[in-house]
């Protein structure tokens, strides 16, 4: 198999317009939930990602009918005969195990294999399975497998979803989509806040799915007897959105956000402030203006209205070159700093203390070849990259496909010099 590198020459500033994608962590939960409506769904604004393509691919496999064509997704769940999750479909994509809730609602009874996805570190799944347990689900870990059976249906209960590191964003998801075919009254404590939660919960609602509460830690479902399909348009992917936001400081750019919510990204965007980084908000989108050199900041994930995690790796890269230091602190993966090693091959100054990196500001970064990890550690080092003195290699770029739909057209697109290379 043909793996891409990419080659990128810097530094560069950016400036220019980029039209941000659909949400990716919220496009693959809810075609999950399209299991839950017998029909033909349709989903707009849906990106072109790998990610995408393997949740239709599992949920083909269960029966259903999968088209992708052009940012529009139809999936046919009239006929789920295979209600299983294939251990080689599975492995490839940790969100995988989002079609447990939305099988055990429908069919009583699902089989998945633990999910796979990127090396950042433990992510358990004993919320989702606690979860569903209380919705009266038999559950048990067989051969590398959940296997789940509901017999005489989900009942509604109280469930209180916290777990180490705060809420969870997919257990939320399989245990909200579970419930709304529940019998009864379900509330979820300590459910997920992320915007991704609120579209889902927005979807099914579409579907006739009875939920209050949406937008906040608490969810109160009263569950329904069917669900009906529905056509539903994604919202834009903040994680994309932060990531070009941190392209435009890094490379002391002038960028155009077009189809953003800076609602979504208000702890991102008073980050980049704190940073000598100017974001105004536009029409349909925001501006970002980066004009001089970084001041440094202090970041700490937490859940959302929090610092995303999934954009740490972007900003460290950012603060590699801010006069003076910074720490980094991570709440929600403790491990995920997979990233420092390579971004040190670039000169970069980092020093790792447990969930804390302190970053201190150099000059410049200089180029070198580098692995990607994961997919925001590969985004973190193409924005390196793009400030960095000469041609850096960042090779296995798959994980970057993942996540971003052709991130080096709409770079390349802003003044960016990136060139994709089969090897």
């Amino acid at each position: 198999m043909a793996l891409d590198i990419f080659k990128i020459s810097g530094p560069v500033r950016l400036t220019g317009e980029v039209t941000i994608s659909g949400s990716k962590n919220a496009a693959l939960p809810i075609i999950a939930a399209t299991i839950l409506a017998p029909g033909k769904s349709t989903l707009c604004g849906v990106p072109n990602l790998s990610d995408i393509k393997v949740m239709c691919q599992l949920v083909e496999n269960l029966g259903c009918k999968a088209s992708i064509d052009n940012g529009t997704v139809t999936i046919d769940s009239t006929n789920i005969d295979n209600p299983f999750g294939d251990y080689e479909i599975v492995r490839k994509m940790r969100a995988s195990v989002c079609i447990l809730g939305p099988l055990l609602g429908r069919c009583g009874k699902v089989e998945v294999s633990m999910p796979g996805g990127c090396a950042i570190g433990y992510r358990p799944v004993d919320i989702h399975l606690r979860g569903l347990r209380e919705l009266g689900a038999k559950i048990e870990l067989k051969n590398g497998y959940i296997v789940a059976h509901a017999n005489g249906g989900l009942k509604g209960a109280n469930i209180f979803l916290g777990g180490p590191f705060g809420s969870s964003v997919l257990a939320t998801a399989n245990v909200l989509s579970a419930s709304v075919l529940a019998k009864g009254k379900t509330i979820i404590d300590s459910a997920a806040c992320e915007p991704e939660i609120t579209d889902l919960a927005k979807c099914l609602k579409k579907m006739g799915a009875k939920i209050s509460g949406i937008g906040s830690p608490q969810l109160t479902i009263k569950g329904v007897k069917k669900l009906k399909p529905i056509e539903h348009t994604v919202i834009p992917d903040r994680i994309e959105a932060g990531t070009f936001l941190a392209a435009a400081a890094i490379t002391k750019g002038n960028l155009k956000l077009k189809n953003s919510r800076v609602d979504h990204l208000m702890a991102v965007i008073d980050k980049l402030r704190s940073m000598n980084v100017t974001v105004e908000q536009t029409k349909d989108g925001c501006e970002v203006v980066s004009n001089s050199l970084s001041k440094p900041t202090d970041i700490t994930t937490l859940p959302y209205p929090g610092f995303p995690t999934d954009l740490q790796a972007q900003f460290m890269a950012c603060l590699c070159l801010a006069k003076g230091n910074s720490v980094i602190s991570e709440k929600i993966f403790p491990d995920r700093f997979m990233h420092v090693s390579e971004l040190s091959r670039m000169a970069a100054n980092l020093r790792k203390e447990g969930p804390h990196v302190i970053v201190s500001g150099v000059e410049k970064l200089i180029a070198a070849p580098v692995m990607a990890s994961d997919l925001r550690a590969s985004a973190a080092l193409v924005l390196a990259a793009l400030a960095a003195q000469g041609e850096t290699i960042v090779n296995r770029v798959y994980h970057i496909d993942r996540g971003y739909e052709k991130i080096e057209e709409k770079l390349n697109a802003c003044g960016a010099k990136i060139e994709r290379q089969s090897i």
